[in-house]
């Protein structure tokens, strides 16, 4: 039966300060195959759920470089698996606001104002809440404890990690 568990957000900051100015040889760098930016993000999500979705097509995994699911590595993809209204295996995430953010969840960003390209890891979370106050890790434009508010971009949306479904 599957249940809900406490997603370890420390465990996700600590892989996002190790590996924000390096590659883990463990996963394939995408960087110069459309940007490395969300299976970073997944990379971290994963050190702090310790599970992989490996539903075909749907699910949210990582074998090697050619066997991936669309949501390892896609910004859109991500955001549709981590928000999904089925209870299945891996991390769970809700669109929030930037006042709900905590270390280990993720912000996904729009440059041009149409679909997102960029999905850093939120490191901190100062006081006031407020994009300056912020801080990601990031890869493609690699990054740790970035402010938030040193981004150009023209829509933003936050998600909270709010669980990992295992069996």
């Amino acid at each position: 039966m599957l249940q809900l568990y406490p997603y370890d957000r420390e465990a996700a900051v600590l892989y996002a300060h190790q590996w924000a100015y390096g590659r883990n040889p463990l996963f394939y760098d995408y960087e110069h195959l459309g940007g490395d930016c969300t299976n970073f993000a997944s990379q971290c999500i994963y050190a702090g759920s310790g599970v992989m979705n490996f539903t075909p097509t749907y699910g949210w995994y990582y074998i090697d470089a050619n066997r991936k699911a669309p949501a390892w590595t896609g910004v859109p993809y991500l955001y549709n698996f981590l928000t999904r209204n089925n209870f299945s295996t891996g991390p769970l995430a809700e669109p929030c606001q930037l006042e709900d953010l905590l270390p280990g969840d993720l912000i996904q960003l729009s440059f041009k104002g149409e679909e997102y390209q960029h999905s850093p890891i939120v490191v901190s979370v100062g006081n006031p809440v407020a994009p300056e106050n912020v801080l990601i890790a990031a890869h493609s434009y690699d990054a740790d404890y970035r402010p938030l508010s040193t981004y150009e971009y023209r829509k933003i949306r936050f998600l909270h990690i709010t669980g990992v479904v295992r069996p």
